[in-house]
């Protein structure tokens, strides 16, 4: 099992701290609007890591916080004109929303920034005792040369930094490069005491300070984009490598961005689409497919187009569960040991994701199996084969049957037929095709073709399929 460590830049065997657990830390948002396509992507992808690890027997403990105190945080709580904390139990809320549509499961433990205040005034106190930190006009900032592997993690040279791109610049700090761990208070402000005032934290050592307390100093894997490599990452390295004088993070795994017309998609910029946009139109899992379409670490490129092609490889799937489960949704019995051809099918889908979670390859062969079952080839053992390789991605959660008349991607046009529409159409044309009258069957079969409505007669019955 390999993975991309950016520390290091290069794929390394994944040797985890105790044999067969993986503690697991990641970046959440920071809830002051609505999730993006961005975040569903992070999510998604590490949602595939971490159920990867448990298909190969890991016990798995992951932590994703919540961002709950921040700059962007107070300012729109201003702008609407409500309380800062009801805005971010809103945003948790619609959050954990999004990530359940989408079928991310839920983190073994979300902390909140806010909830932790005392495990970071105890980190920030251990800094200034140490000498990495120091008070300044009523703030406590990090001094950034103090810790001699600054820039270990994004490649960055101290004196190359300019201030003011990625740095915060104040006049009273020692270094334009140090960064805030602690900032007095201001009026209409939410604050907290602590022995060096009243204030509130800066959001680095909120990261470090909870990934300490669920994980210990030191521990296995930590996720996020590729956007927070410098500085939120790297500062979180330096003050905890500070505060603790051991290793902090073994594997730093960071995803792509997503692009529009190769723009960064974001919230600062204002060119995103929001995952509760996307799902007015798609299923779910049409999202899950074209992210997994990708290797993680790439940058990919939205387009309505790209996810929209989605469908074809989707229905091909799901159409192999169909043609053995048919209408009534009747799933075979589950056989014995697996044959050779299935064990190597197996072992090739395990493989793809074990060499730094290569989603892409790993749907390579789900549709090699879902070939092989379509011509009868692997039988039972091929269906769940299938069923069950597919849902350590996330796919094929549907029924096949249900699949099929769903709506996977809603058109919005006037005259849309609704499954019972469409059932009393299918009615229509049996009665005149019992009378003989072949020109009204026809009729309302092109009515129904027209509508996107895919009939199929067999065996005296008819059954229909949203194309």
């Amino acid at each position: 099992m390999q993975f991309y460590n950016s520390l290091t830049g290069k794929k390394e065997e994944f040797v985890p701290l105790v044999a067969k657990e993986a503690k697991i830390y990641c970046c959440g948002v920071t809830v002051y609007d609505l999730c993006h396509l961005g975040h569903a992507r992070g999510a998604i992808n590490f949602d595939v890591l971490r159920a990867f690890l448990k298909a190969e027997g890991y016990k798995v403990t992951f932590v994703k916080n919540y961002t709950d105190i921040d700059d962007k945080i107070i300012a729109r709580a201003q702008e609407s004109g409500q309380p800062w904390a009801a805005l971010t139990e809103a945003m948790i809320e619609a959050h954990d929303q999004d990530m359940a549509a989408l079928g991310v499961f839920p983190p073994d433990i979300a902390p909140k920034a806010t909830q932790h205040i005392a495990e970071i005034i105890h980190m920030i106190s251990d800094l200034l005792a140490k000498g990495f930190a120091y008070a300044a006009g009523g703030d406590i900032f990090f001094r950034v040369r103090s810790f001699l592997e600054y820039g270990k993690l994004s490649g960055k040279n101290l004196d190359d930094l300019i201030s003011g791109s990625r740095v915060e610049v104040n006049e009273v700090k020692e270094d334009a490069l140090d960064f805030a761990l602690w900032k007095k208070a201001k009026p209409g402000e939410p604050s907290w005491q602590s022995p060096f005032g009243e204030g509130r934290p800066g959001w680095h050592i909120e990261c470090s300070a909870m990934a300490k307390k669920y994980l210990g100093t030191h521990f296995d894997l930590h996720l996020g984009g590729s956007d927070l490599i410098f500085p939120h990452h790297e500062n979180e390295i330096a003050q905890s490598e500070c505060c603790h004088q051991e290793a902090f993070v073994n594997y730093w795994l960071h995803n792509g961005m997503v692009k529009i017309d190769a723009h960064k998609m974001s919230k600062s910029l204002g060119n995103f689409f929001t995952i509760r946009e996307l799902l007015e139109k798609y299923h779910p899992e049409l999202i899950r497919y074209f992210v997994l379409s990708s290797q993680y670490r790439a940058a990919v490129n939205f387009s309505e187009e790209a996810v929209e092609r989605g469908l074809e490889g989707l229905d091909r799937l799901y159409g192999a569960l169909f043609k053995v489960e048919g209408e009534t949704g009747s799933k075979p019995g589950r056989l014995g040991p697996q044959s050779d051809v299935a064990k190597a099918y197996h072992q090739r889908f395990m493989e793809a994701l074990a060499d730094d979670l290569n989603t892409p390859m790993a749907l390579a062969v789900l549709f090699e199996i879902a070939k092989d079952l379509n011509k009868g080839e692997l039988g039972a053992e091929g269906y769940w084969l299938l069923h069950d390789l597919s849902r350590i991605l996330g796919l094929l959660e549907d029924q096949p049957a249900h699949w099929f008349k769903s709506e996977r991607i809603k058109t919005l046009k006037t005259g849309d037929l609704s499954n019972t529409q469409i059932e009393e159409l299918i009615a229509q044309r049996l009665a005149a095709r019992l009378s003989k009258n072949w020109a009204q069957a026809d009729q309302l079969r092109d009515q129904l073709s027209n509508a996107g409505i895919l009939l199929i007669d067999r065996d005296g019955t008819t059954q229909w399929q949203r194309k």
